[in-house]
């Protein structure tokens, strides 16, 4: 994989369009479909104004997940529904990439709406994992994380509602954060569960991953859940644990979860025990339900958030228009995937007179009750540890008929959306050639201590340094 300072080195020794020419070259011959949209002659535009930028990411290759706005290149959502829609502005994030010098290379793939947890549900086709190109490379940034693991870019932008940065980061071997919820803007990010998802940075190492995420972090007035006050993330880049109390919640390693997972994140405690840091076993009672009220609260935000998309303002049009109800229901019918309608349907049935009480409502209680877990768990720890995912990466093709099977592998990721903490993944050992991620959860807007820890066990091991064969 490559790293920024490789980049920049490369830049002062010939220059920002050489090698974001090598960039595209390596995109438009890879096999894994990482990409929806290459957005050459833009970026090429942009290599062309580069000279004399002083921004910490001057020159930097950077992939865009497909459902974060871009001003003059397509963005699709992977969906057939807006295919074509060229959105008429940036996303805060894109603004800040774009101040600090990085370069938009194009729109990573991803599944249909960010509804998914292996890229296969995108209506360009799933992307593959580097590391083997017959498995998934987790969801729903897949495109985002496999796109630098296989070391196209250095640097990409997620989104995560249920894990969707945390899990293709731990099944294609790179570092991907959750952010505090309002810690980055949300404006220009197209919702699918609003209260749920954050923007979030890729990187192949801490360091990089961090100095993203420096960025675009910060207030945007545009956003009203955005959180005011601006950090220098990059000075938590300490390589020391010492006197830090680790929490291992035990739910986390309940029923299915591989034993080479389980033996990698175990062996990461211990390595952080070994350089200074304590750890105690905690417990989050009401981890068993998170994955339910997830589900229910994702679906009912999503039945709303989704009805904009009528084909009347953009997007998808029918060859010829029928009456008002007719048209609506064809386009939605044509331009929405199998999992998409699945959710929309859920979720309106669970937003339903005489069944929100039952269903809504009680999630969100649910939701409340895990916040108070996570709480708790870290009034005498200062960072959680688990496994970011329960196994490795699986095969194409192997969930993607069983719905239920699928979600029920996010079980490790979703709580912390619940709860609004922060939290990053990053690899912590090897199963049959296939990367393990080990999750460090935080305190709200405490990213600095969950850096602080990702980075020291980073810096004392080796496993960020491997790259696919292919790459």
């Amino acid at each position: 994989m490559i790293t920024v300072a490789q980049t920049l080195e490369a830049i002062r020794n010939s220059s920002v369009e050489d090698v974001l020419n090598q960039c595209i070259d390596r995109i438009e011959s890879g096999t894994f479909n990482t990409f929806i949209t290459v957005a050459k002659e833009s970026a090429l535009e942009a290599a062309g104004k580069m000279e004399g930028h002083t921004g910490p990411l001057a020159g930097i290759p950077i992939a865009i997940k497909d459902n974060i706005s871009t001003r003059g290149i397509q963005t699709t959502c992977a969906s057939k529904i807006l295919g074509g829609y060229v959105p008429p502005y940036d996303a805060h994030v894109i603004e800040r990439l774009k101040a600090a010098g990085a370069i938009i290379v194009g729109k990573a793939n991803m599944d249909e709406f960010a509804m998914g947890t292996s890229t296969e549900s995108s209506h360009y086709g799933p992307t593959l994992n580097p590391w083997d190109p017959e498995r998934v490379p987790g969801g729903s940034s897949g495109g985002s994380a496999a796109t630098v693991a296989a070391s196209e870019v250095p640097l990409s932008l997620g989104s995560d509602t249920g894990g969707s940065v945390r899990c293709p980061a731990s099944f294609c071997g790179v570092v991907g954060l959750k952010p505090t919820y309002g810690v980055i803007s949300r404006y220009g990010l197209i919702s699918y569960a609003n209260s749920l998802e954050q923007i979030g940075p890729i990187a192949s190492n801490v360091e990089d991953m961090t100095l993203l995420f420096n960025v675009i972090a910060g207030h945007d007035a545009r956003d009203s859940t955005s959180v005011a006050g601006e950090k220098d993330y990059t000075k938590a880049l300490v390589d020391d644990v010492k006197g830090l109390t680790i929490g291992v919640p035990e739910e986390y390693f309940g029923e299915g979860i591989d034993p080479a997972v389980e033996k990698s994140v175990w062996d990461g405690v211990h390595r952080l025990e070994e350089l200074g840091a304590s750890w105690k076993e905690v417990k989050m009672a009401h981890t068993k339900y998170a994955l339910a009220a997830y589900y229910v609260i994702a679906m009912s935000e999503a039945s709303s958030n989704l009805a904009r998309f009528d084909g009347m303002r953009y997007g998808l049009r029918l060859e010829k228009d029928h009456d008002w109800h007719t048209t609506y229901s064809e386009i939605r019918a044509q331009g929405f995937g199998e999992e998409v309608k699945r959710r929309i349907l859920l979720g309106t049935y669970a937003l339903s007179a005489g069944y929100m009480d039952k269903y809504y409502l009680k999630a969100l209680k649910v939701r409340t009750l895990i916040r108070q877990d996570f709480e708790q768990a870290l009034k005498d720890t200062d960072v959680l540890i688990a496994p970011t995912m329960p196994t490795p990466a699986f095969k194409l093709g192997e969930k993607i008929s069983d719905p239920l099977t699928l979600y029920m592998a996010d079980v490790n990721t979703v709580p912390i959306n619940l709860a609004g903490v922060p939290s990053v993944s990053l690899p912590c050992g090897f199963s049959n050639g296939l990367p393990i991620g080990l999750q460090v959860m935080g305190r709200h807007f405490d990213e600095a201590t969950i850096i602080r820890t990702a980075y020291t066990f980073e810096q004392n091991t080796d496993f960020h340094t491997r790259s696919p064969e292919v790459a």
